[in-house]
């Protein structure tokens, strides 16, 4: 089996961070995707292709340039079902959430899909270790839930967008589920490899499961499958290249020092991002139950750091 070259080991804050950035990129697609919904009829399916095909076509020109053609080969080669493995839930995450979205509405889609990674990866790591969590980390995530639930349910950022039905929250925790094992799975890959090939090699995946499925699904239903406004073409560009190509760049050196179980909590940021956005232009009210989660989950994070330590090799 062939090994990629050691890379340079970041700071525990560093990696803590780059995750933390993130989830603040992630917060930004809410307010970009209902503005695609104003300007077109573009049905979600369709966006998620269009941004797949961004994501793949801007790490293409990211690796050529940074001659990190090899190590995405090497990668294929030593893990690429892995790899694919991580390409395949992180695929199933991101259309698991928008199909929650539609079947239950926004609010109860993200507190569902964001909130369960934190204790699920708590759960699995206590069973993998053989010892319970520490009360640092189970007041961590307790403090980090409530915040979520303070600001998706009650922090006037969202509108609800849906009646809550059972279906949709099974298909949220489905979603929540799949990024959570994405965090996991691909974490050991961020050490040997780096951000970049392993991005590469997952948003490559993460494009030919969508990319096809945006095809059959807009020709069955008859839907749009393009536009000529330009504002359209912009933020579809923007959502590939920024809230894909590079969060997940950020995610994955992230978790090159960070543990997964961490990770999922550090990315909370995302609907405390949304939110705010949508206060600050989009003309919504944030409510006194929004100030108060969206700070439960800053403090979190900042705790967070404390309790960063080295990921042990896998």
């Amino acid at each position: 089996m062939v090994t990629a070259s050691p890379t340079r080991v970041a700071p525990r804050w560093e990696g803590l961070l780059l995750v933390c950035a993130a989830g603040v990129v992630w917060g930004t697609i809410g307010p970009a995707v209902a503005l695609v919904g104003e300007y077109s009829d573009l049905p979600v399916l369709v966006m998620g292709a269009y941004r797949a095909v961004a994501a793949v076509a801007v790490m293409a020109v990211v690796v050529l340039a940074g001659r990190q053609v090899a190590g995405c080969r090497r990668l294929l080669r030593a893990h690429g079902g892995r790899a694919v493995a991580v390409g395949l839930l992180t695929a199933a995450f991101q259309m698991l959430f928008f199909v929650a979205v539609l079947a239950t509405g926004v609010s109860v889609a993200t507190v569902v899909a964001m909130g369960i990674p934190p204790v699920l990866l708590l759960v699995l790591h206590a069973v993998r270790d053989r010892r319970a969590p520490s009360p640092a980390q189970a007041t961590t995530v307790g403090v980090a839930l409530t915040g979520l639930v303070l600001v998706s349910l009650l922090g006037g950022g969202h509108a609800p967008g849906g009646e809550t039905t059972t279906t949709g929250v099974l298909v949220a925790l489905a979603s929540g589920t799949s990024y959570a094992l994405s965090a996991e799975v691909g974490a050991p890959l961020t050490q040997t490899y780096g951000a970049v090939p392993v991005a590469t090699v997952t948003l490559s995946v993460v494009a030919l499961a969508l990319v096809p499925l945006g095809v059959v699904s807009s020709t069955v239903l008859g839907q749009q499958r393009t536009t000529d406004d330009p504002r359209v073409w912009s933020l579809l560009v923007y959502l590939g290249v920024v809230t894909m190509a590079l969060a997940y760049v950020l995610l994955f050196a992230g978790l090159r020092t960070t543990p997964s179980g961490t990770v999922v909590v550090a990315t909370l940021l995302e609907p405390v991002t949304a939110v705010l956005i949508a206060v600050a232009f989009l003309g919504e009210t944030l409510t006194p139950a929004g100030v108060v989660g969206s700070a439960l989950v800053l403090l979190a994070i900042a705790s967070l750091g404390r309790q960063v330590e080295e990921p042990e090799p896998k």
